[in-house]
C-alpha cells in the first residue's frame, strides 16, 4: 500500500458517510508548531517600534503596573529605542534573505524537522514567532485549516521562564478562544537537563575549540537575564540555568571554575540575575585573563543578543580592558546536533499520537 492510498483511506475514515448538506470534514492530521521569541520585519524605525511595542506591552515580560510602565514605554522607550535597536539589527541582518537570522534559522529548523518526520504523512510542521511574524495565531489557524485536530506547540526555550515559555503558551491557547472546534493541544516542557541537549552543547563546544589556535582560559555560559523579582516570585529559570551549566561542566570534564554562568541583556532600573555577562568579561580582562570563550545555551538560534551583544560588544569589552583572544561559540541553530535535540523532544511529546 502506498502513502497516497493510506491518506485516502484515513480521509475516508475521518469523514465517513455524510449527509449532502454536512460541512466539509478534513482528514485528521497532527500539527507541530515550533515557536521562537520573535523578530522585527525590517530594521527601519517603524518596524522596530511595532515589534518593540508588542514585546514590551506583554504583561509576562514587564510585570510593572500599567499606570507606571505605559508612560515610560510610550513617552520615552518607544520614542528613543527603535532607531538604536534598528542600527544594532543592521549589523547582524541576513542581507541575502533580508531578514533576521532568528527567522532564517527557525524556518530552517521547521523544514528540517518536517523532513525528519516525512515518514508520518499525517504530521504538518510549521513555525511561528511570539512577537512579530508569522504570528502564533496565524499559524495555529493555518494548522487547523489543514485538518489538524491535535497540535504540539514547542516553545524553543531550553530553560523555562514565565517571560518566555509561559507567554508563548498563553498565546497558543488564546488563539483558540474564538474557535468552536478546538484541537487537542500539548506543549513541550523545558529540557534544560535532558541528556541529548547537554550532549549537543558539549559537542558544539568541543568542535569549536578544535578550530581555534588557542585554548580559552575561561568559558562563559551567558543566559538571557530576568529581573531578580521574577525569580523571588517563584520563576524556576535561574535554577534551570545553573543546572544546565553544572551538567555541561561535568560532561566536559572541566575543573571547577573554568565554566562561569552569567546573565545578559538587562533592561530598566531593576536588579537582574547576576553575575552580569558584560561586567564579568570586563573583570576577567582586568584580572589578566587573556583568552576566553562565550556561548549562549539558553538560545536555540543566534540572534541580536548573541551576535551583536556577545560576539560584537562582548569581544570589544574584552579587548578594550586588556584581553587578547575572544571567541563566540554559535548557538546550536539548525546544526545536526541542534536538530537532534528538537526532533527528540518532538518525538517524545508525540507519543500516543503517532
Amino acid at each position: 500500500m502506498n502513502i497516497t492510498t493510506k491518506i485516502d483511506r484515513a480521509e475516508a475514515r475521518a469523514t465517513g458517510p455524510l449527509p449532502p448538506d454536512h460541512p466539509p470534514v478534513k482528514a485528521r492530521k497532527i500539527g507541530v508548531l515550533l515557536i521562537n521569541l520573535g523578530t522585527p520585519d525590517a530594521t527601519d524605525v517603524k518596524s522596530m517600534r511595532r515589534y518593540l511595542k508588542e514585546f514590551l506591552t506583554d504583561r509576562r515580560v514587564i510585570e510593572w503596573p500599567r499606570y507606571v510602565w505605559y508612560p515610560i514605554l510610550f513617552g520615552i522607550v518607544l520614542r528613543t529605542r527603535p532607531a538604536k535597536v534598528g542600527k544594532a539589527y543592521k549589523t547582524i541582518w541576513n542581507e541575502d534573505r533580508d531578514e533576521s537570522y532568528l527567522r532564517t534559522y527557525t524556518r530552517s529548523q521547521a523544514e528540517k524537522l518536517g523532513a525528519a518526520l516525512e515518514n508520518h504523512p499525517d504530521i504538518v510542521v510549521d513555525w511561528a514567532m511570539r512577537y512579530g511574524n508569522p504570528s502564533i495565531d496565524s499559524r495555529m489557524t493555518a494548522l487547523r485549516e489543514q485538518g489538524c485536530d491535535r497540535i504540539l506547540a514547542f516553545p524553543l526555550y531550553p530553560q523555562y521562564s514565565a517571560a518566555t515559555t509561559a507567554t508563548v503558551n498563553d498565546k497558543v491557547f488564546q488563539s483558540l478562544m474564538a474557535t468552536r472546534f478546538m484541537p487537542a493541544v500539548r506543549t513541550v516542557p523545558s529540557y534544560h537537563d535532558e541528556p541529548i541537549y547537554i550532549e549537543a552543547l558539549a559537542r558544539s563546544i568541543e568542535a569549536h575549540f578544535e578550530k581555534l589556535d588557542f585554548e580559552p582560559e575561561k568559558v562563559i555560559a551567558s543566559y538571557h537575564g530576568i529581573p531578580q523579582s521574577y525569580f523571588k516570585r517563584g520563576d524556576p529559570y535561574h535554577c534551570q540555568c545553573q543546572k544546565t551549566s553544572r551538567l555541561l561542566e561535568q560532561r566536559l570534564g572541566w575543573e571547577e571554575g573554568r565554566l562561569l554562568t552569567c546573565f545578559q541583556s538587562r533592561f530598566g532600573p531593576e536588579e537582574w540575575l547576576q553575575p552580569y555577562t558584560d561586567k564579568t568579561i570586563e573583570q576577567l580582562a582586568r584580572d589578566g585573563v587573556k583568552t576566553i570563550a562565550v556561548f549562549n545555551p539558553g538560545f536555540v538560534s543566534d540572534c541580536l543578543e548573541t551576535l551583536e551583544e556577545i560576539a560584537g560588544e562582548g569581544a570589544d569589552i574584552f579587548r578594550e580592558n586588556g584581553g587578547e583572544k575572544f571567541t563566540h561559540i554559535p548557538c546550536l541553530n539548525d546544526s545536526e546536533e541542534g536538530m537532534a535535540v528538537i526532533e527528540a523532544m518532538v518525538r517524545r511529546e508525540l507519543q500516543g499520537w503517532i
